[in-house]
């Protein structure tokens, strides 16, 4: 693994690729260009045999210099660091700090790769590969680039943890209408595949995130949780109310609708009372606070006898 670390300080963990690698994928891109400029050239003597020797040989030197240098500048160029080769192989190009490399980066991958592959077949490339610590041929170090390897044998990923059950409903009134779309994708990103991550770059990983969340939520991680805790917890209250809408359950806003009784309660106004004095004559009435009747099968006259 190799770490680069970004223009935002966020460290990351490569693979570099290797030699045998390397080399496959540079074979298999010379052969699709070989192959290309051959039929080119078929095409251009059998269209140009009118012409005179200098400038057939200008157009033969024109196509090498086109399909051999200039293709696969282009295809790095427009593909980000892949070409059909390193697809095959599942290798990218990308730039010291992780970024996806711009056509300078191709430019002088190519230009130096006609030295050290073309020239010497691939003699330069192989010594100068094998001495760098990070596989890196001549081309490379001029131009600030790395080949990495994309398909890396891993942990089936897609899982997402569970939140610990103590979490569970925590955050049932946060308001999550504040967060936007590409921040729950980087929670669901990092969720699934924190179990890759080197602990400390997870660890630092869960903290930025979980602090952009809270920063839009208003409602920080409890004391003690751990970051990807929190954020498993918060993403699951999401999913719950994404549920909930699509499943019948309305349109759920910031925080979620509290569950209807089972047993309703109805509140039936009842006669005031009238109380004895000490004379005999009834004395003031005084309002009689409101009861709770539940619903019956028959009907309610809403009195209550004198005391």
């Amino acid at each position: 693994m190799s770490e680069l670390v970004t223009g935002e300080a966020v460290a990351l963990e490569l693979r570099p690729a290797r030699l045998p690698s390397r080399a496959l994928a540079v074979l298999l891109d010379l052969a699709v260009a070989v192959a290309v400029y051959v039929a080119v050239t078929i095409g251009l003597v059998a269209s140009t045999s009118s012409l005179d020797e200098a400038a057939q040989t200008a157009l033969s030197i024109a196509a090498f210099v086109l399909l051999l240098v200039g293709l696969p500048i282009a295809v790095e160029t427009l593909s980000h660091g892949r070409s059909l080769g390193k697809m095959a192989c599942g290798l990218r190009v990308v730039r010291d700090d992780g970024g996806p490399i711009r056509f300078r980066h191709a430019l002088v991958r190519g230009l130096i790769g006609v030295i050290e592959i073309l020239m010497t077949f691939g003699v330069v490339a192989c010594v100068a590969s094998l001495v760098s610590a990070r596989g890196r041929r001549l081309g490379d170090v001029f131009a600030g680039t790395l080949v990495v390897r994309e398909r890396v044998p891993v942990a089936p990923a897609g899982f997402l943890p569970p939140p610990p059950p103590w979490l569970a409903g925590r955050f049932s009134g946060v308001d999550l209408s504040a967060v936007p779309d590409d921040l729950w994708l980087a929670v669901r990103q990092y969720l699934t595949r924190m179990g890759q991550l080197d602990p400390q770059v997870g660890w630092a990983m869960a903290e930025r995130l979980a602090g952009d969340v809270a920063a839009r939520t208003g409602a920080p991680a409890p004391q003690g949780v751990p970051p990807a805790a929190y954020l498993a917890a918060v993403l699951q209250e999401r999913q719950a109310r994404e549920a909930r809408r699509a499943f019948g359950g309305g349109a759920v806003p910031g925080a979620s609708a509290p569950a209807p009784s089972s047993t309703p309660s109805v509140a039936y106004p009842v006669a005031p009372a009238v109380a004895p004095r000490q004379g005999g004559g009834p004395g003031p009435e005084a309002p009689a606070a409101p009861q709770d009747v539940p619903s019956s099968g028959g009907s309610s006259t809403g009195f209550a006898p004198p005391a």
